[in-house]
């Protein structure tokens, strides 16, 4: 009895742990933005839902190879992060923080109402389904497992990205030091816009692997985008290392609550630790120094 107590348990760790990955890669995104661009995209969370859509009617209804169907996603959300960045962002960047928050708020319930008049609300999926791994007694979901082998390598590319890229160093740079940099010939302008296309284009990445595990509707970005944001606020926001320590910490307490009672009990605790915790470290686990 005592072994299959540690089989389960074990087993609501690994499954914590990968959908850790996926929640990294979703506050990598968001966290990049504001790490770099100080804007907070409260709609963050519907760039993703644009982009499950584009993977089930390129995929599903125009019948596109898996791969493509991926690289035309992650591309359109991409491009619709930076044309976010200079209709909304670019014009309220001298603006006070609640305008900006009251902005992205705006574009939020626009692209939800945009996509119930324009898909309805019907819910679809690919019609994939994948298997589930069984390993020594333990039941392993294909699709968590794979959304976490792409988050990883979304992850790693980004990284290198930034550190072996001049474009990638200039981000970093600007991150630290807004206006030293400005003044030493960085333009700023093009690098909040191509950080605003990187960050669109992981909402992409984050789509092609929710959409396996996800149906697709107007307000799926409501099941992310809180839990998102808490993420970053937990782990200091604009804060890459700190988003990806927090994202795994709230999913091996979802995944243990939901395993000594279920899901929306899992996700209660998370939201308690975060509650706790903003007592304990305000300004998140690892927040920036000022």
């Amino acid at each position: 009895m005592v072994g299959f107590f540690d089989i389960v348990l074990l087993e609501a760790v690994i499954n914590g742990l990968l959908l850790g990955g996926v929640l990294a890669l979703l506050a990598l995104g968001l966290n990049l933005i504001f790490g770099v661009i100080d804007v907070t995209w409260i709609c963050y969370a519907e760039l993703i839902m644009i982009g499950m859509y584009a993977m089930y009617f390129l995929f599903s209804v125009y019948h596109w190879p898996f791969p493509l169907a991926a690289i035309a996603a992650i591309l359109t959300v991409a491009a619709l992060g930076a044309l976010l960045h200079f209709v909304v962002i670019s014009p309220l960047l001298n603006a006070p923080p609640i305008n900006q928050l009251l902005a992205t708020g705006g574009v939020l319930f626009f692209l939800q109402s945009f996509a119930t008049v324009f898909f309805g609300i019907e819910f679809r999926n690919l019609g994939i389904r994948l298997p589930v791994l069984e390993f020594s007694d333990m039941f392993i979901s294909y699709a968590r497992l794979l959304a976490f082998g792409v988050a990883l390598v979304g992850m790693v590319l980004v990284y290198l990205f930034l550190t072996k890229t001049y474009t990638g160093i200039a981000i970093r740079a600007i991150a630290q030091d807004r206006q030293i940099m400005t003044l030493m010939g960085v333009d700023s302008r093009r690098i909040y816009l191509i950080t605003s296309a990187l960050g669109g284009g992981l909402a992409g990445l984050a789509a092609c692997v929710l959409v396996l595990q996800y149906d697709v509707h107007p307000f799926v970005g409501l099941s992310f985008g809180p839990i998102t944001f808490l993420i970053c606020v937990l782990g200091g926001l604009g804060n890459l290392i700190g988003g990806f320590v927090a994202a795994f910490l709230f999913a091996v307490i979802i995944s243990l609550g939901g395993l000594y009672s279920d899901l929306e009990w899992g996700y209660v605790l998370a939201f308690a630790f975060f509650i706790v915790m903003m007592f304990i470290r305000p300004a998140g686990l690892l927040a920036r120094r000022s």
